[in-house]
């Protein structure tokens, strides 16, 4: 008898593991074809890198007080608003670089945003609260004059060296840039972290709106 239920409950227990094991068999091979189903949904093709396209970046010289035309080849996206913090990234990041002849530090991380949008009248722009934090997006169809809105990081303004030459030539190479590459952005206000500030670093006035078109480079 006992030998009789030892071999009954063997029987149950190896129908029981068979079971089992079919089971999981079947969990595995359902969690194989969704493995292989997300991979046919995968993008097989890398992402799309903005094409090259020459940029005219205005650098400012200590030496002489001067500004140059250099001609870059940059991979451009097409929001404006993108490309010109592309643009004056890399402006910047040649004012980091050790050779440097205006050496500021920080490179294109400095900008954090730039915006565009068609410019007021100029007798509303000379008031520090006269230009939103936010600014709207410029319509599609806007064809006129447009003012540029470039926020700097806190930790440029703080390293930028003190002294008016030098934070001017900062200030009139970064709207000579942005006029150089955007013949419709006629003025060029300054944020720090979103919020207007005085002086670039004690003496160059970021207060009231920058003219970019009266700056004129050296060829």
């Amino acid at each position: 008898m006992s030998s009789r239920f030892q071999t009954i409950l063997f029987s149950v227990l190896v129908l029981a593991s068979a079971i089992m094991g079919v089971a999981l068999w079947r969990q595995l091979e359902r969690a194989h074809q969704r493995l292989l189903a997300g991979g046919d949904s995968a993008p097989t093709q890398a992402p799309q890198v903005a094409p090259a396209e020459q940029a005219t970046l205005l650098v400012a010289n200590d030496t002489d007080g001067s500004m140059i035309t250099e001609v870059q080849s940059l991979p451009l996206p097409k929001d404006p608003g993108a490309r010109a913090r592309v643009i004056l990234g890399k402006l910047l990041d040649l004012y980091a670089a050790p050779d440097a002849a205006h050496p500021v530090p920080g490179g294109a991380p400095s900008v954090s945003q730039v915006f565009l949008m068609p410019a007021p009248a100029l007798t509303q722009t000379t008031t520090p609260d006269s230009t939103p934090q936010t600014p709207p997006a410029p319509k599609s169809n806007d064809t006129g004059p447009e003012l540029a809105i470039v926020n700097l990081t806190p930790s440029f303004a703080a390293s930028h060296p003190s002294g008016l030459e030098t934070e001017t030539l900062t200030v009139l190479s970064i709207c000579g840039t942005l006029h150089a590459n955007f013949p419709r952005i006629t003025q060029v206000r300054f944020l720090v972290d979103g919020q207007t500030r005085a002086t670039l670093a004690g003496h160059a006035d970021l207060s009231h709106v920058h003219l970019a078109v009266d700056v004129a480079p050296q060829q």
